[in-house]
């Protein structure tokens, strides 16, 4: 067996889920505890019963832009679809683009809105690699500009295993945490999508508090490892931001005899990036982060998380937090017991 064959595994495509739950809290809960290596079949609704009083949870914040964008080559009418990936500091916007024929730097794009209605154009300037241009928006000089236009213009972009053509309605609920605040991401925090207003407010009367993180989750998230050696990956960057009063809070947290709880991968990637020194502090900037044996967590003692793709940098991550053979299991055990995977899929707590 290969080093990266140890992060595989064979799921029944009917076990990928294609639409959320009917509510958030309806999803299923493997519950992993490392100094027993045991399993239990629980729900999500019963987060607060399963952690403690003096628990923090870190909720990632970000919010899941509708980057997809779909439009015509202006001259000649071609469709063309695009994927925003960033703002950059000039105002200009890297996209991945896709046509018929070869794009020219010059050329202008335009976007057509879910409704079929223009909705404004792109000027392409540079060509880089892998289908990746730099464009310029029209009339677009600033975050806000480029955010209130992804939110006219754009689609939710689905992950690609969801396999139902264009988004529904549901979609831009549902993909999308209900404490998402900072527009950035093109994948959703998954492990967040299970919270609601409700089962925080009953954390919160059981003294578990919350502290807020960002990460944008990029598009690398989905790319899987294509090389047998972890060391040899070169791992995605993505923009995150943790502040000197969540740090404080999780400080006192961990110095009262706490657990920091990271809700979802994307939360591990903060916590550990701003603890590379050895303490966790305030943090601002593009974390290439990859969590893999061997690797001490510094800053994290619990995670809950959704079941990750075969190969990918984040089942690594969290075999590497819950260990290889009991969590190996425990996919084992979800496959088995019928849950459901993935971004609308159900989740695990490891303890």
């Amino acid at each position: 067996m290969s080093e990266l064959d140890r992060y595989d595994y064979a799921l029944p495509p009917e076990l990928i889920a294609q639409h959320p739950p009917a509510q958030r809290t309806d999803a299923r809960l493997l519950f992993v505890d490392r100094n027993r290596q045991t399993l239990d079949h629980r729900q999500i609704r019963e987060l607060p019963q399963l952690l403690s009083a003096g628990d923090v949870l870190v909720l990632n914040e970000t919010r899941v832009v509708p980057a997809r964008l779909l439009g015509r080559r202006t001259a000649t009418g071609g469709a063309w679809e695009g994927l925003f990936l960033s703002l950059e500091v000039d105002g200009s916007w890297r996209i991945l683009s896709q046509t018929r024929g070869k794009l020219q730097p010059g050329e202008t794009v335009t976007l057509v809105d879910p409704a079929g209605s223009d909705a404004g154009q792109l000027a392409l300037l540079t060509r880089g690699d892998g289908g990746v241009w730099n464009v310029r928006p029209q009339g677009v000089t600033n975050a806000a500009d480029t955010f209130a236009l992804l939110e006219r213009a754009g689609r939710i972009p689905l992950p690609h295993y969801i396999r139902r053509g264009e988004m529904a309605a549901e979609d831009r609920d549902r993909y999308q945490t209900v404490f998402a605040r900072v527009p950035g991401a093109v994948a959703a925090p998954t492990a967040g999508l299970h919270l609601t207003p409700e089962l925080l407010a009953e954390l919160a009367a059981r003294q578990i508090d919350t502290v807020r993180v960002t990460l944008h989750v990029g598009l690398g998230t989905f790319r899987p490892i294509a090389v047998e050696r972890l060391a040899e990956h070169v791992m995605h960057s993505e923009w995150g931001e943790i502040s000197p009063a969540s740090v404080e809070r999780l400080s006192t947290c961990r110095a009262q005899g706490g657990r920091i709880v990271s809700i979802g991968t994307t939360s591990v990637r903060v916590l550990e990036t701003a603890s590379i020194s050895g303490a966790l502090t305030a943090w601002s900037g593009w974390t290439d982060l990859f969590i893999r044996p061997p690797y001490a967590f510094r800053s994290v003692d619990a995670l809950l998380t959704n079941f990750h793709l075969p190969k990918s940098t984040l089942l690594v991550l969290v075999q590497t937090f819950g260990g290889e053979e009991l969590i190996r299991r425990a996919y084992q055990e979800a496959i088995a017991a019928r849950y459901r995977f993935y971004s609308y899929g159900d989740a695990m707590l490891i303890v």
